[in-house]
């Protein structure tokens, strides 16, 4: 199709979607405003419809059509803002100019959308001169690039408008021509590390190999019986990975996965031996090892269709991005803003015979023009994360954990900051950080807590209790744990009571301390109460009201009382600092509560805390080097899939300027199956 533009003599109205030629009328009557086209304009070019626009020489669907083919290589995300900047009249009173302010959101930050704010009324006023100039925009909220385009109005008094536009692909941009297009590119930006404690790099670009089947290297027949020999050396499902290498194009080539080099090197020759099978050099964020704080620290991969779906045009097919933990949290920090081309590209040239024999000329093929680069932004490189994760901590108690069979966890706080040194997750949780987000019944070890309901309650450390075999609350009997210390029986004083976990000496108090003050205890820790960690975790439930054997559950770590492996790390934390502990994970540190524990009270848990170590159930932590240890044991019971009652292993401790949580899901009891691996972090750090 041929578009006509410049001055002429006759001009096109539509018609029943019809083009019909009609005579430019000139009455004497002053011409109608002009506006309302202008913003009709406006309209059509920012949403690319020009239905209802008074064309003077094109359908509104011819028009529609063509902005969408110059426009398709900008991709379904990018969007524009056009406003009428300006609308003079020129020399001839029966033509107007209008100049355009567009604006392109070309990587879906922007807020723009593809609609026109009103404009100028049609005055005389000059109008600055149209420009393309490239410019980057300062803001999320402005375009990426903008520049000015004109277009001409002509008087038709046989339209309802009174005006008529003429069409031309520069309405668009005032470089475009019938045939070309724009085009736009991005440029992957340089993925930002994740720091730890100390600014010590934990996660980095590592060299890696992308491991497949290139189909351009293999016969079709034979390409699912490769790829069903690469899944047997890679390890992942052969028949999953024939069937995508049988739907997938002939060129295509198709991921099995990526390994690190260490794990590659192996491999390699197995791989090499596969025909169509290959093994790409690349570079991936990744962690020291491959499980190092996996489930917080999470991964990185191309980017799922529904991830480019939710990004709004931030993410593309084809990016690398976070696809779980803080990789997809803080995905646009550490993906950093990518490079942005658009380019005009020339329509293709027509071959034209040359030469001057007589025979008939030879057709040589033009050589096609160059794109002309528009508008460029250069890729910004993401913004370091800084964790608190200190790289030896975390890696010794992963490494204390590693054969672990039931889901298992260390917290590792330092009191005096609230930083998280260690947060691991056995390899039991699968997956799952159970160190942030487990949610189970403390047990004991929440008789650090009770004893501060106590002790506001006006007991001291050494106010008798009884500690009996069993106690009865509301028809229920409560007992102490099986192998309870049986020269421990009788009236002992609170001290004794938390040395070797008294069950029935706390229960037996229920009505001393009531639910609410149980909740308030908590959170005087940091239990209970949402905290900014920086990442998603849980921080603990306590419920504020209870009674009968549900409250006296409470008392001692169960019913309805739930916390993390963080949750009772920041309890001990609060123990050893003497205030209310918040505990951050990612810096920088959320602004840390007002406290509700006192000095006096945390110095009298410090004291009971180091009484289970001195005369009670932690006194294997005896002989650990450093600082006195003090610490709590805990066990929980909980009913399983099959009905049989087990237990919850948990035992928290302070030593120094360091407070740990450990929990093994499903153990014997907390100093038999916590402790061991409590004292191998203590002692080892």
């Amino acid at each position: 199709m041929i578009w006509k533009s410049g001055p002429r003599r006759t001009f096109a109205a539509v018609a029943g979607g019809v083009l019909v030629a009609t005579a430019a009328g000139c009455s004497g009557d002053d011409p109608p405003d002009a506006t309302p086209v202008a913003e009709q304009l406006a309209q059509a070019v920012a949403s690319g419809d020009f239905a209802g626009v008074p064309l003077g020489d094109a359908s509104a669907e011819d028009a529609t059509a063509a902005v969408a083919s110059m426009v398709e290589g900008t991709g379904e995300a990018t969007t524009r803002t056009v406003t009428v900047a300006g609308l003079e009249q020129t020399d001839d009173e029966n033509t107007r100019e209008v100049t355009l302010d567009v604006g392109w959101d070309l990587d879906g930050s922007g807020a723009q959308t593809p609609a026109a704010t009103p404009a100028p009324t049609d005055t005389e006023t000059p109008t600055a001169a149209p420009t393309s100039t490239p410019t980057a925009s300062a803001t999320p909220d402005t375009p990426d690039w903008t520049y000015q385009t004109t277009a001409t109005l002509r008087r038709a008094e046989d339209t309802e408008a009174g005006w008529t536009v003429d069409w031309s692909p520069a309405l668009l941009h005032p470089q475009l021509t019938e045939g070309a297009t724009l085009d736009l590119s991005r440029t992957a930006a340089q993925r930002a590390d994740i720091l730890g404690a100390g600014g010590e790099v934990i996660v980095t670009e590592r060299p890696v190999y992308r491991v497949g089947i290139d189909k351009t290297r293999v016969d079709a027949t034979l390409a699912p019986t490769s790829a069903t020999a690469l899944a047997e050396v890679v390890g992942v499902d052969p028949a999953g990975l024939a069937a995508r290498v049988e739907d997938a194009g002939e060129r295509a080539f198709v991921d099995a996965i990526t390994l690190r080099e260490s794990d590659a090197a192996p491999l390699l020759a197995q791989i090499e031996a596969i025909e169509g099978a290959v093994a790409i050099e690349d570079t991936l964020a990744l962690a020291p090892t491959r499980d190092f704080a996996r489930p917080i620290l999470g991964t990185v991969g191309d980017a799922t269709a529904e991830l480019v779906e939710e990004s709004g045009g931030r993410v593309v097919a084809g990016d690398v991005v976070g696809l779980s933990g803080l990789q997809a949290e803080y995905d646009e920090q550490l993906g950093g803003t990518p490079g942005l081309v658009v380019e005009l590209v020339p329509p293709e040239p027509s071959a034209e015979p040359t030469g001057t024999s007589t025979a008939t000329p030879a057709a040589e093929e033009p050589e096609p023009a160059e794109p002309e680069v528009l508008f460029e932004r250069e890729a910004l490189a993401g913004t370091p994360l800084t964790t608190t994760l200190d790289i030896d901590l975390q890696s010794s108690a992963e490494a204390i954990l590693a054969d672990v069979a039931p889901a298992s966890a260390i917290v590792a706080i330092q009191p005096s900051t609230g930083a998280v040194l260690a947060a691991a997750s056995g390899p039991g949780g699968e997956g799952y950080s159970t160190a942030t987000l487990g949610q189970y019944p403390p047990g004991s070890t929440f008789k650090v807590v009770t004893s501060l309901a106590l002790l506001r309650a006006g007991l001291t450390a050494e106010s008798v209790v009884p500690c009996t075999s069993t106690v009865d609350v509301d028809g229920r009997a409560f007992e102490n744990y099986d192998d309870y210390p049986s020269g421990a029986i009788g009236d002992i004083t609170l001290r004794e009571a938390v040395a070797n976990s008294c069950n029935t000496a706390f229960i037996s108090q229920n009505t001393v301390a009531d639910q609410a003050s149980l909740a308030q205890a908590a959170a005087s820790l940091g239990l209970g109460v949402e905290q900014q960690a920086g990442t998603p975790a849980f921080f603990g439930a306590v419920p504020a009201e209870a009674e009968g054997t549900s409250h006296a559950a409470s008392m001692i770590g169960q019913g309805d009382v739930l916390a993390s492996p963080l949750a009772m790390a920041t309890v001990a934390a609060s123990v050893a600092a003497g205030h209310t502990v918040a505990a951050t994970l990612v810096e920088p540190a959320a602004a840390a509560p007002e406290s509700t524990l006192t000095a006096d009270e945390a110095a009298v848990l410090q004291d009971l805390m180091r009484a289970v170590v001195e005369d009670g159930s932690g006194a294997f932590l005896g002989g650990v080097p450093g600082d006195p240890v003090g610490a709590k044991t805990g066990t929980a019971e909980y009913v399983d899939d099959d009905g049989e009652i087990r237990t919850h292993a948990w035992m928290i401790a302070t030593q120094g300027d360091l407070a740990v949580a450990v929990f093994v899901e499903d153990g014997e009891s907390g100093s038999r199956t916590a402790g061991p691996l409590l004292e191998a972090f203590l002692g080892g750090t």
